[in-house]
């Protein structure tokens, strides 16, 4: 209800996010900027209950095939353009993106064919990827940013989540060793069992290992997932959130969004937080000017749409001018700030002229401040966002990918 009555006051409308069975095999990027770039990949050799991201078991025959597909949809669309285009960042994910280890080589290639990457190429990362030969296969390939899905130090809370094997700090002082540009560590809080300390623990074990960001994100217990546990309560996620930041800020760690902390003047790892970007894979997105995409959940779809010279498009959202500010606002909060020039850049209007009661509002009440034509958010407003964003999760992208996931291209999903 809470995010519906929001949607509806910030859009000024009572119409839904209605995404359709629609697509074009024409993608308009050329003219955007700020353009990242995404490729999934779906394969693990087991799966963990928490996570809710499209995944198969690894199947050698299948992967190839998949791989073909990947790299056919990388042509079609990298055609599509007069010219190569620059864009910032590219990220692998998953899955389990090694699980293609020999191939990433090929398909960076093929990316860089027709995109200029000015900011890196990053991956994420299973601690059972990090072995001697992996990381110099990736320096080779050019990744030159990692994330390691660590989720916790401690075995109790990995058998919590599912998670087979021992702890990652073994592999994490191997990454370390590996001289990437940067090394993200990811952490679960709200753990059944997980106590404060245990979790502060957890995040000095991954900067005294040499992380240079540390990403915490609550433990949301999806529909469609399998846990055996259920994430601690709503007070005790927001104990946690407090310390966490707290414990951050008196170890000079910089809080660079609203569950992420890096060293500072380190470069930041995110794959979702761009103005635009090109998703390529099952289940990628890709968010362009005035529209949203997202490719079918089904790798044997995927590789039939690619097949018959078709992109491999499910669902469609064409947005209003309202909407766009929305989604622009919603992605910049979660960094905890928003930049009205890159507003006006994106979404076509100023910010004061779209929101300037509610600008004036939020700033009387101490929920953002204003610093060199920047609006930043204050600790408080992140705490409202952190809620905000779990109800969003379930409002919103837990009922898309629960369809998804059962239909190759759904009808449509009115959100």
């Amino acid at each position: 209800m809470l995010t519906t009555l929001l949607r509806s006051y910030l859009t000024r409308s009572l119409q839904p996010f209605r995404f359709q069975n629609t697509y074009s095999n024409q993608l308009q990027f050329q003219h955007l900027d700020q353009l990242g770039l995404y490729v999934h990949v779906p394969f693990c050799r087991s799966h963990c209950s928490f996570c809710p991201y499209c995944k198969v078991k690894y199947d050698k025959e299948l992967a190839q095939a998949y791989l073909q597909a990947l790299l056919q949809e990388i042509e079609f669309v990298g055609n599509s353009q007069a010219s190569k285009k620059s864009i910032t960042t590219l990220y692998f994910g998953g899955g389990t993106p090694a699980l293609l280890i020999d191939d990433l080589k090929a398909i960076i290639d093929t990316i860089n064919r027709y995109f200029e990457i000015t900011e890196g190429i990053g991956i994420e990362l299973h601690p059972t990827d990090v072995t001697v030969s992996n990381l110099e296969k990736l320096k080779t390939a050019g990744i030159t940013m990692v994330s390691l899905g660590v989720q916790s130090f401690e075995q109790r809370c990995l058998t919590k989540l599912g998670r087979i094997g021992d702890t990652a700090q073994a592999q994490l002082e191997l990454l370390a060793k590996a001289g990437f540009t940067v090394m993200d560590v990811d952490l679960i809080f709200a753990i059944p069992g997980q106590t404060i300390d245990s979790l502060l623990k957890d995040v000095d074990t991954a900067f005294a290992l040499g992380a240079t960001q540390v990403s915490t994100y609550p433990f949301i217990d999806f529909t469609f997932a399998n846990n055996q546990h259920k994430p601690l309560s709503k007070p005790e996620k927001k104990q946690m959130l407090q310390a966490l930041v707290e414990h951050c800020r008196q170890s000079g760690i910089e809080r660079t969004s609203v569950w992420t902390f890096a060293k500072p003047g380190t470069q930041k790892y995110s794959s979702i937080t761009r103005d635009h970007f090109l998703g390529f894979g099952v289940s990628a997105a890709s968010l362009l000017q005035d529209q949203f995409k997202i490719n079918t959940f089904s790798i044997t779809a995927y590789i039939e749409r690619i097949n018959s010279g078709q992109l491999p498009t499910a669902l469609t959202l064409k947005f209003t001018q309202r909407q766009r500010a929305v989604y622009y606002l919603f992605w910049s909060a979660y960094t905890m700030n928003i930049s009205p020039e890159r507003f006006k850049a994106v979404v076509g209007e100023s910010l004061s002229k779209m929101y300037g009661f509610e600008l004036w509002l939020l700033e009387k009440l101490g929920l953002i401040y204003q610093a060199d034509g920047i609006y930043y958010l204050s600790d408080r407003a992140a705490y409202y966002y952190h809620n905000l964003e779990q109800r969003y999760t379930t409002a919103y992208i837990d009922k898309m990918w629960h369809i998804a996931r059962k239909e190759a291209f759904p009808e449509g999903i009115i959100l």
